[in-house]
C-alpha cells in the first residue's frame, strides 16, 4: 500500500501536554483486503497510537464478527461502506465496520479479515505521537483491551 498524501501535523493537547497527529491517507485497490492492508501499513510503518478517521468505498464482499459470536460472517456484496472506525497499532487492532447492501441493509460488527474492495476505499488514519496503543488483557472483560501509555523520551 502507498502513502497517496504527504502527512499532516496537527497539535493535540492530551492531558495537560501536547502531542502531536499525522494523517495518511490511502486508497485501496479492487480485490485489495481492508483489514490485511491497514494492519501491513500499521506494521510497515511501527505506528504505535492510530485511529481511523474516515472510510468511503465499496467491497465485493465482506467480512464480520457479529457481537458475542465466534467466527467471521460472510456477507456477498457490493456493498457500500457506512463507517469503519476504531484503534490500531503494532501491538494490536480492533476496528468495527458497517456496510449496506442495493437496498441499504446495514449490518455491522469487527472488521475481519475478507473485505475485498470492489471499486475503491479511500481511507485516512491519524497517527498519535507521544503515545502507544497497546491491548493488555483485562480480567473483567477476559479480551485484550486498550491501554494508552505516554512514550517516554
Amino acid at each position: 500500500m502507498k502513502k497517496l498524501l504527504l502527512g499532516m501535523f496537527f497539535s493535540l493537547p492530551v492531558m495537560g501536554q501536547t502531542h502531536y497527529m499525522e494523517s495518511h491517507v490511502l486508497r485501496l485497490k479492487p480485490g485489495q483486503d481492508v483489514y490485511v492492508e491497514i494492519t501491513n501499513f500499521i506494521k510497515t510503518n511501527k505506528i504505535q497510537a492510530a485511529s481511523i478517521i474516515s472510510a468511503v468505498g465499496s467491497l465485493s464482499e465482506a467480512g464480520l464478527r457479529f457481537a458475542n459470536k465466534k467466527g467471521v460472517t460472510k456477507i456477498k456484496g457490493p456493498l457500500e461502506v457506512i463507517s469503519l472506525s476504531g484503534t490500531t497499532s503494532i501491538d494490536g487492532t480492533h476496528l468495527h465496520m458497517s456496510v449496506a447492501d442495493g437496498e441499504g441493509k446495514t449490518l455491522g460488527g469487527h472488521l475481519m479479515e475478507g473485505n475485498k474492495v470492489f471499486t475503491t476505499l479511500e481511507l485516512v488514519i491519524a497517527e498519535y505521537y507521544g503515545i502507544s496503543f497497546k491491548r493488555k488483557l483485562d480480567p473483567a472483560s477476559g479480551y485484550k483491551e486498550l491501554s494508552v501509555e505516554k512514550i517516554k523520551k
